[in-house]
């Protein structure tokens, strides 16, 4: 048991905090351990201390390049012996997706700083939860990291709100995650497009790959980078200009106009069919139950996805060096599916490498 909690305790990568003084500087004020100076250009970028607009916004979180962020940002009240800082931010960077969790924890070392005003204490129990998985104070909470299953978190978004606002076309995004499409998503309210990013890794669920979302991009030069590097992904950003930029995505869901639209380039590998169809009503049907919770949906989702892979048995075979299971295009020609299914399951042993090379 300690060894399997060891494990998961060492999830967490870094912890550091960003202030905004009375004259309105925001600086980057203290980490652990040190970090380099792009993620932390990064997280003075995601972090709201500065934006132009002022809003604030409790908690944010996102990846870079495998590492995971999670914000949490506060007013200081006048009361504080923080004299000088009107706002501050607690940055936590870890390997896993668990916004729960991290954000459960930020709130202690936001409790914590807000009373001490020094780092010391966040260092302390930045530790003990990095070592043993666990800090408890009296006035400032217990957080105990086993409590936040990954699974929980896996689960935590709505999959009946999706398709309560998109219907049908929920299909569309099913298709383009099965396919390892790239999927953005605009909405301006940042709060918005993480609930709604979040959630749709759900809808592949037999992969349970969560390291496909970044759930807030900017449009910098860096982050694109980093972002085409992934071959399929699911990204969201607050900015319209990315609905410009036709290059970062084959599926654009504009989020406040409740609008899918397929890119030109996707169409062909996106055309949709009787089986299209049938999956989308099957969605549609299962989250219109008021008696099914969204995991009941998901599960209902992931049963039929599991027929798809079923269908596309038949014409798998082992490959010349025995290695993994490739597609026979022949065999799956001669059975003479409908053209829009005979192009998604083609497409669909590409996204998975079953072809032959």
């Amino acid at each position: 048991m300690a060894a399997a909690e060891a494990v998961d305790t060492q999830l967490m990568l870094g912890v550091g905090l960003i202030e905004k003084d009375t004259n309105g500087e925001v600086l980057w004020v203290w980490c652990y351990p040190s970090t380099t100076a792009t993620l932390r250009n990064l997280l003075l970028r995601k972090c709201c201390l500065t934006d132009e607009s002022k809003l604030l916004h409790p908690f944010v979180f996102g990846q870079y390049r495998r590492t995971w962020f999670y914000i949490t940002t506060i007013e200081v009240p006048d009361s504080s012996v923080l004299i000088k800082v009107t706002h501050f931010s607690i940055v936590l960077t870890a390997k896993d997706f668990n916004p729960e969790k991290y954000a459960a924890f930020t709130r202690i070392l936001c409790r914590m700083y807000l009373k001490h005003g020094s780092p010391v204490k966040m260092m302390e129990s930045y530790i003990a939860v990095l070592t043993k998985g666990i800090c408890q104070s009296e006035e400032n909470g217990s957080f105990l990291s086993k409590d936040f299953d990954a699974r929980k978190a896996y689960l935590a978004g709505s999959i009946k709100d999706i398709v309560s606002q998109f219907g049908m076309e929920t299909v569309i995004l099913h298709t383009a995650l099965m396919l390892k499409k790239r999927i953005v998503v605009y909405h301006p309210k940042i709060e918005a497009v993480q609930e709604f990013t979040r959630t749709l890794p759900a809808l592949v669920w037999h992969r349970q790959d969560w390291t496909i979302l970044h759930s807030y991009v900017h449009l910098d030069a860096d982050e694109l980078e980093a972002l085409q590097m992934c071959p399929g992904y699911i990204a969201g950003f607050v900015d319209l200009e990315v609905s410009n930029r036709s290059d970062l995505y084959d599926v654009f869901v504009n989020l406040a106009d409740s609008e899918i639209t397929i890119a030109p380039l996707a169409k062909e590998a996106m055309t949709m069919g009787k089986l299209h169809k049938e999956i989308g009503q099957l969605i549609v049907q299962s989250a219109e139950d008021p008696e099914k919770s969204d995991s009941q949906v998901i599960q209902d989702i992931s049963l039929k996805t599991r027929e798809i892979f079923t269908n596309l048995e038949p014409f798998s075979e082992v490959s010349g060096d025995g290695e993994k299971l490739v597609l026979n295009f022949e065999a799956l020609k001669q059975r003479r599916f409908p053209p829009a299914t005979e192009n998604f399951l083609y497409h669909l042993a590409a996204a998975e490498q079953m072809l032959k090379i």
